[in-house]
């Protein structure tokens, strides 16, 4: 690891002063990936700017505003306590399944919200700084798309760029139709919507987020929804724990009877994002609730998938996922 500056921040104005005066100071708050990025030479800041003194960590219902009667979740909270708090448990299981099914029980203990949405894909050619990454070394072409993509995007990459994006919480966010909430060091403050909150590769993959270059998540926000009783978190990997997704489905539908009135699916493990898989979930809407439906709807959703020359299991995989996630959704209270 390089040496670097170790700053202490103490309140969130000093924080982004200085990350604002050096560009190449990053932020450091549960640091479960930035450390080991470094570690592996792949990101190499010259000062981290310690900002867990900050508070940012409380976990609350929502009492004004748009989002009134939602969840908001500190952007310096852990992992375990979202996952775990009683409002969470309750209200909004599927972050809970999410969470839970993401890394060990000690990473989530250090990891924050914010943290989590914000680490970084784990695709080996971006970790090896030995081989071409666009996303690690702009212009250098992507030893992905030629090489071994097994693991990689199925929806929305580009020639720049096929990783995928690895965060399970954030698969669940994305369903249930979060907000990022952010504060820049002018004092502004401003919500991005998560869906706009990842970006696709296009041709500046090393772009992950819509976050602009001093802005500091502060919160996430949870709107009130009518899915806590039919949700489903799936996850499906090599292996049954430490591993990232091939393929995972959040998936949430709200019912009267048998019918559909509403349903929320996104993927995980198929696209540099969250891929919200807005036309099945459009496909649903009004339908009764049967395997029929949701393999009608699964189906159609992959229709736009174009896969890369070792993962074509995956179209396969994530349709199977989906009416798998659907139907545990569908059983999950009767």
């Amino acid at each position: 690891m390089r040496p670097f500056k170790f700053t202490i921040a103490k309140d969130i104005v000093s924080a982004q002063k200085a990350v604002q005066a050096n560009p190449k100071a990053r932020y450091l708050a549960g640091g479960t990936n930035l450390l080991d990025l470094m570690k592996e030479d792949v990101e190499q800041p010259d000062e981290l700017v310690d900002i867990t003194r900050l508070g940012l960590t409380q976990i609350k219902l929502i009492t004004e505003g748009n989002n009134r009667g939602g969840i908001s979740l500190g952007a310096l909270g852990k992992n375990s306590d979202a996952a775990n708090h009683p409002l969470i448990r309750q209200y909004y299981p599927l972050l809970t399944k999410a969470i839970l099914a993401g890394a060990s029980g000690q990473i989530r203990n250090m990891a924050t919200n914010a943290g989590n949405l914000l680490q970084r894909t784990r695709c080996p050619y971006f970790y090896d700084v030995a081989m071409p990454c666009n996303k690690r070394q702009p212009g250098s072409g992507c030893g992905a798309l030629e090489g071994i993509n097994r693991m990689h995007a199925i929806f929305g990459w580009s020639d720049h760029c096929v990783a995928v994006y690895p965060s399970d919480m954030a698969v669940a966010l994305s369903a249930l139709d979060a907000q990022v909430l952010v504060n820049n060091a002018d004092g502004t403050n401003r919500k991005i919507a998560f869906g706009d909150f990842h970006r696709l590769p296009g041709d500046t993959p090393q772009q992950d987020t819509t976050l602009h270059a001093n802005e500091l998540i502060t919160a996430i926000e949870i709107p009130k929804n009518r899915f806590g009783k039919n949700n489903y978190y799936l996850k499906v990997r090599d292996r049954a724990s430490y591993a990232f997704a091939l393929v995972s489905v959040a998936a949430a539908i709200e019912l009267e009877g048998d019918r559909i009135v509403d349903a929320r699916i996104s993927l995980g493990g198929v696209a540099h994002k969250p891929w919200r898989a807005l036309k099945a979930e459009s496909l649903l809407q009004g339908k009764d609730a049967s395997i029929e439906n949701f393999k009608m709807a699964a189906g159609a959703e992959m229709e736009s998938a174009k896969p890369l020359e070792h993962n074509k299991f995956k179209v396969e995989l994530a349709s199977r996922s989906m009416v798998r996630a659907l139907q545990m959704a569908w059983e999950s209270n009767k």
